[in-house]
């Protein structure tokens, strides 16, 4: 029977379960010192002296380094196109912009003695003015290049800029909040280093390790080949932790300045201000249409909070751009967006990536149609869904989603949840007078995985005792891939998942790799896996058919046993992996004695550039003497076309073995529909979370376990950003949610057991028809709470709350509405 589709154990369970996980901090680095870094306590202030006397002289201090020591260039922004001028320095230079902003290295013996000699470093702060709100950024009243003379780091438009929507029978405008979160990752930034014999050795938590080698490699100026960068277990990313902060690299720097291996492992108050915060959108909404329900028109005004040194997070809009519409068939739109500068954590990719706020304005939007029409919200949608047989659909902005089937997402989603019934006990409600209002709120989603699109690198190799080593260049963090990559493997190779190793995260081990995030793995590594290993049984068939003395189209693979026996005859004769991998070990045969060739040694494949040289001898020695030399064979090399896609072939010789690098034609595109059901106390302004029913559509399911998991992890972090979670300064740039006790966490006791609806719709763009699936559970959720929050309240006459839907703004917005009725109860 075969693996995929079907519910597992997850391979990598019973260690971090029983003996635990190997993070950074966990590592044996014989004589490591520690890193530690004085941040500043200022949002905006000109340096003057940096007093490191007492710290240098303090016990156990190895280095104390300020920006001057440091002979790196500046770190220009990390995406093309964004203000060049709006460099960031190793540490503070001049000027700090955030705090949080590192000013001064640490390097002590240990991390203790290090953190109390940075408690000895003196700075001059010269206070300057603060700007913390994007709104005011604009505005440039604060400049934080002042020389530059503009915060807007990042601007983007459409056909339709500037323009307001007009000349439609009904339009609604309303102003959404995407507020800023922190990712919060269960481990927080960690690094480690090590040089020998000017080569660099680098531990990381990170998302993708081959993209640090080469940001390590340029900021040192080395070779790629003479850094090695190792991932080993990493507690958590999402998303945060694919971007290189200088942070991290500048350990590497620190250990050949002082001659010694280094670590530098951050606290989590630190984690709060230096790991970039996500999301971070201030959304004016336009959508217009007819009182039947049909909407013809939506533009979108994005001003971005890019925080103090644009990034991936300044760029995100664009995302934003690419999911305009969503699963609607509207004609004409609108976009703009400005990212600006303030005086705050620097913002980076979070969960979703600009996805999540381009279906929170969507769906939010069309609950205010739906409302200001007085139709019910599921029918509007139904009335303006992209129809299943329209794909592949381009939309206004340039989109081609592949494949799709909206409708019965959102007809699904409706019949799990019983919504008829659920209006009919809201209506119960309202008409007694409940004090405990009851929402519904609906979302339906459509995302992008693997937007760019990268390709992706897959190495299976047979090993003598015949169990497999797969080689991968996605780099997990939580998401299951050695259990996923095994399926995959031993079910085309016919072995059990445990006879499958998986290696990745570490560049000597594997060759390439672009890494783990945009929910890109299983698309393209996990598809370059499974090519990859329909290549070694393909080879395997060639050299059973040697040593069975029978035609390779004869040979076949009995998937149970693992073994290649003649059609027809299994129990005649049969050859194991073992056996097969023993015979690819002489491949490369040809004994060259006095200019020609004499002999073979074992009968074999002689692979060329060109792919299959010949077979010779079934198994015999041929004869051979006197002096000889082994004639060399480079792999063999192919480009093949899988699903569209583009599969650079690799075929290493001696070795029963195969590297494919495949391409994707493009991105997919998940989607699903969500139904939220909360309760509210309409007295203290207390939001329950009741319900949560969840269509999620990734196209086909390899490991159902695994995509369960991860619908359940951003179903959470998407209620969390909902009700909760919110990243706030004062008026002076300082952080008032500076630690888990301020920062608002979600936990199960605000969350009930969710109620997953699978429904399966393959992409044509890969063989396994399979998309991404990491973020959709945060992509569709959000919206959905939001909306279940504004419904139960509108019949008090509140339209809008902007998220977290805490219980303060609740109250107040039912105090507001019943003020503005006419009613005698206070705002405050």
């Amino acid at each position: 029977m075969s693996f995929l589709g079907n519910r597992v154990l997850r391979k990598e369970d019973p260690a971090l379960l029983t003996v635990g996980g190997t993070y950074v901090e966990d590592l044996e680095l014989a004589g490591a010192g520690a890193v530690v870094y004085l941040r500043s306590s200022g949002a905006h202030a000109r340096l003057g002296r940096i007093d490191v006397t007492a710290a240098r002289a303090a016990p156990g201090v190895l280095d104390v380094v300020t920006a001057a020591e440091v002979d790196l260039m500046a770190l220009p922004p990390e995406v093309p196109n964004l203000h060049p001028g709006m460099v960031r320095p190793w540490l503070a230079e001049g000027v700090v912009r955030f705090v949080g902003e590192p000013i001064a290295a640490i390097v002590a013996e240990t991390r203790a003695e290090a953190i109390d000699a940075a408690g000895l470093v003196v700075v001059d702060y010269q206070p300057l003015a603060v700007v913390v709100e994007p709104a005011g950024a604009l505005g440039g009243g604060v400049l934080l290049w002042p020389d530059l003379g503009t915060n807007v780091c990042w601007n983007i438009g459409s056909n339709a800029t500037g323009k307001r929507l007009a000349g439609y029978p009904v339009m609604v405008r309303q102003r959404v909040l995407n507020q800023r979160v922190a990712p919060c990752p269960l481990e927080v930034q960690a690094s480690a280093a090590s040089w020998e014999g000017g080569r660099l050795t680098f531990w990381m938590s990170t998302q993708a390790p081959h993209a640090m080698r080469d940001a390590l490699a340029k900021a040192l100026g080395l070779d790629p080949d003479r850094v090695r960068v190792i991932a080993p277990d990493v507690g958590g990313g999402f998303g945060a932790k694919a971007s290189a902060y200088p942070e991290n690299l500048l350990v590497a720097w620190l250990a050949r300045r002082v001659g010694r291996p280094l670590r530098w492992v951050e606290d989590r108050s630190e984690s709060m201000v230096a790991l970039g915060h996500g999301r971070g959108q201030i959304q004016d909404i336009e959508i217009a249409g007819t009182r039947e329900g049909r909407v013809l028109a939506y533009r979108l005004s994005v001003l971005q909070d890019a925080g103090a040194y644009p990034g991936v997070g300044a760029w995100l809009p664009t995302l934003t751009k690419v999911m305009l519409t969503g699963v609607y068939d509207i004609a004409t739109v609108g976009f703009e967006a400005r990212s600006v500068v303030t005086n705050t954590t620097p913002m980076t990719s979070y969960r979703g990536a600009g996805r999540p706020e381009a279906a929170a304005a969507i769906e939010r939007a069309m609950d205010c149609f739906a409302a200001d029409i007085g139709m019910d919200p599921a029918e509007v949608r139904r009335r303006n869904l992209i129809s299943a047989n329209a794909f592949p659909f381009r939309t206004p902005t340039g989109t081609v989603y592949d494949v799709g089937d909206y409708g019965g997402a959102l007809e699904a989603v409706l019949e799990a949840a019983d919504y008829e019934g659920l209006r009919v006990e809201q209506r119960r409600r309202r008409e007694a007078g409940d004090v405990v209002a009851l929402g519904i709120g609906l979302s339906v989603y459509v995302e992008i995985t693997n937007g760019l699109p990268d390709g992706e690198l897959g190495a299976v190799e047979v090993l003598p005792s015949g169990k497999v080593r797969v080689s991968t260049g996605t780099s997990p963090h939580g998401q299951g891939h050695v259990t996923a990559w095994a399926m995959l493997v031993g079910d085309t190779l016919g072995l059990p998942m445990e006879d499958i190793e998986v290696t990745h995260g570490d560049t000597a081990a594997v060759a390439r790799g672009v890494g783990t995030f945009a929910s890109r793995s299983l698309q393209t590594g996990g598809v370059a896996a499974r090519q990859a290993a329909v290549q070694v049984v393909e080879r395997a068939r060639r050299l059973a058919a040697d040593l069975l003395e029978a035609d390779p189209a004869d040979v076949v693979l009995d998937p149970a046993g693992g073994r290649f026996h003649v059609a027809g005859a299994p129990a005649a004769a049969s050859c194991s992996w073992a056996a097969l991998a023993a015979a690819a070990a002489v491949e490369v045969v040809e004994v060259v004695e006095a200019g020609g060739v004499v002999g073979v040694v074992e009968a074999s494949e002689v692979v060329g550039a060109g792919g299959v040289g010949g077979v010779v001898g079934a198994g015999g020695v041929g004869g051979v003497g006197g002096a000889s030399e082994v004639v060399e064979h480079a792999p063999a090399v192919s480009t093949v076309a899988y699903g569209g896609g583009t599969s650079v072939v690799t075929l290493p010789p001696g070795r029963l073995a195969a590297e494919v690098d495949f391409t994707p034609p493009g991105p997919t595109f998940p989607f699903g529909a969500h139904l939220v059901v909360v309760e509210v106390d309409t007295e203290t302004g207390m939001v329950w979370v009741r319900r949560v029913v969840a269509v999620d559509d990734a196209g086909r399911i390899v490991a159902p376990d695994l995509a369960d998991g991860q619908v359940h992890g951003g179903l959470a972090q998407g209620v969390a950003q909902a009700l909760m979670e919110e990243v706030r300064y004062d008026s002076d740039g300082n952080p008032l949610t500076g630690n888990l006790a301020d920062y608002a966490m979600i936990s199960a006791v605000e969350l009930p057991s969710f109620e997953l609806v699978h429904m399966e719709t393959p992409t044509p763009l890969n063989e396994l028809g399979a998309k991404g699936i990491g973020e959709s559970g945060s992509i569709g959720s959000t919206p959905a709470v939001h909306n279940a929050v504004c419904d139960a309240l509108a019949h008090l006459g509140v339209r809008h709350v902007d998220m977290p839907t805490t219980p303060e703004k609740v109250w107040r917005a039912i105090r507001r509405a019943n003020t503005s009725s006419g009613g005698s109860a206070p705002v405050d």
